[in-house]
């Protein structure tokens, strides 16, 4: 007889059966809230059409590059065997056979974040109650198909059911935001779905493929790109053309977190260079760092909040890239330096009315050094929640304890879910209030916090914090 499988209530609480009490008492208060989720990667189009899901593989485990990766390092399997990339064709018979080898190695998931979510999605989704395995891989499949021909399981009726009150999806600038004016334009659709900037490829003077994309933008901003001053004002075009569509934030990622200004005739004069193809690597990072301050400057205008979240090596293995592309999961977190790169825009801007920075790290020696410092300063600067490889339990409970004294836990972005496993964002943003609780309990036990200042904390943290940091 299989295993069942079952959801402890008191999964990720403290040990000692004091504090646990507490952290289930400011659980309650928070576990029903609606979720906001100003950063993520669920596609618009999945909620303005409402298509239903076709199988339980491509909505649940190819998005998923935790899966993926793990999946693929320890039990060696193929990733085109599990449907990657996202979007390539997957039969039937194929879909069911990559769901079979991920139930059938799911022991390699053991004590990791990827079974919190998984069996929070089988169990409160999709009332799976056998444990995955080689034997019931077909009998959870199936289940999961059968649901996914209802009405019921459709996007918007889960969007509903999940009690996401705000989402924000990620978007390149010369997108024509179709689907958002969609949901807008739908009087049946009562919640907000809103687009994010993100530039990044455009603030990359000497990657393959710059000229071509800075026509791309010339083009949707209806602005000839000639010069360095015309690349700003195609980006005050289309970042104000967001920002009409309801867009609150513009979202960065680059090497480093360098920004640097340069004087107005050397941007000019690297941009020409840029534009004939000439400009060196070393040129590039100076007139991206130029650009990353210029986006700064502009959101001071517009009121966008500025996220940034810096070094990652991207498409580490050379030949999983030149398979399968990229963003497949072969990234890996690189230190960083925020104190000095950081210092141009905030010195400028960090106290300018209406400018606000979130930035994010992967690299956890620099939240007490230089994040919670920075943030305990600047009167706009606000602290990523940890995200991508620093998204698990442990690692959330250290951010607290490492920022908490500096940063104080009034600077924070709120939980950020960042993904496009759209039935794990429950879980997700489930895993970050039980593990705030654990944090908050413990202040009480240790007599740090009164029990009505914890459970108002508990509560501000998933509600008034994050709609602060993205001035929702």
């Amino acid at each position: 007889m299989p295993e069942p499988l079952t959801l402890h209530p008191d999964r990720l609480f403290p040990a000692d059966p004091a504090t646990r009490e507490i952290a289930r008492e400011l659980y309650a208060r928070v576990a029903d809230l609606p979720i906001i989720s100003p950063h993520g990667h669920v596609p618009v189009q999945w909620l303005a059409d409402d298509t239903p899901f076709t199988d339980p593989t491509t909505l649940l485990l190819t998005p998923d590059h935790y899966t993926n990766r793990l999946l693929h390092s320890v039990a060696g399997v193929e990733l085109e065997d599990l449907g990657v990339p996202v979007g390539s064709p997957m039969s039937p018979e194929k879909s069911r056979e990559a769901f079979r080898i991920f139930c059938s190695n799911w022991k390699v998931f053991r004590g990791t974040q990827v079974q919190f979510w998984f069996e929070s999605q089988f169990v409160d989704v999709f009332g799976i109650d056998v444990r995955p395995s080689a034997e019931t891989a077909d009998r959870i499949y199936d289940q999961i198909l059968e649901r996914l021909g209802t009405d019921e399981y459709k996007p918007r009726a889960l969007y509903k059911r999940f009690n996401i009150d705000f989402l924000a999806t990620t978007d390149d600038p010369c997108d024509d935001l179709a689907g958002h004016q969609q949901l807008v334009d739908d009087p049946t659709w009562d919640s907000r779905v809103v687009p994010t900037f993100r530039p990044d490829k455009y603030l990359e003077p000497a990657r393959a493929g710059w000229v071509e994309l800075t026509k791309q933008l010339g083009e949707a901003a209806g602005v000839e790109i000639g010069s360095y001053a015309d690349h700003v004002e195609a980006m005050r075009i289309r970042r104000r053309y967001f920002v009409d569509h309801g867009a609150v934030s513009s979202d960065h990622s680059h090497r480093d977190a360098r920004c640097e200004r340069l004087a107005d005739a050397e941007a000019e004069r690297l941009f020409a260079r840029a534009l004939a193809g000439e400009i060196t690597v070393d040129e590039g990072d100076a007139l991206r760092a130029h650009m990353v301050n210029e986006q700064a400057r502009l959101a001071v205008e517009d009121g966008l909040v500025m996220t940034l979240h810096p070094a990652v090596y991207r498409n580490h293995d050379t030949a999983t890239f030149e398979r399968y592309g990229a963003d497949v999961g072969g990234d890996v977190p690189l230190p960083v330096e925020f104190a000095a790169s950081l210092q141009p825009i905030l010195s400028a801007y960090g106290n300018a009315d209406g400018f606000q920075l979130v930035v994010f790290t992967m690299d956890e020696t620099v939240y007490s050094r230089e994040l919670a410092p920075l943030a305990g300063w600047y009167r706009g600067m606000y602290i990523g929640a940890p995200w991508w490889f620093i998204d698990e339990n442990d690692a959330m409970m250290r951010f607290r304890r490492a920022t908490t004294g500096y940063g104080t836990l009034h600077k924070g972005s709120g939980f950020i879910d960042d993904t496009r496993a759209f039935c794990s964002i429950p879980a997700r943003h489930d895993a970050a209030r039980r593990v705030d609780s654990a944090y908050l309990a413990g202040l009480v036990a240790e007599h740090r916090l009164s029990l009505d200042e914890a459970a108002e904390t508990a509560v501000e943290l998933v509600t008034t914090q994050p709609k602060r940091a993205f001035k929702l």
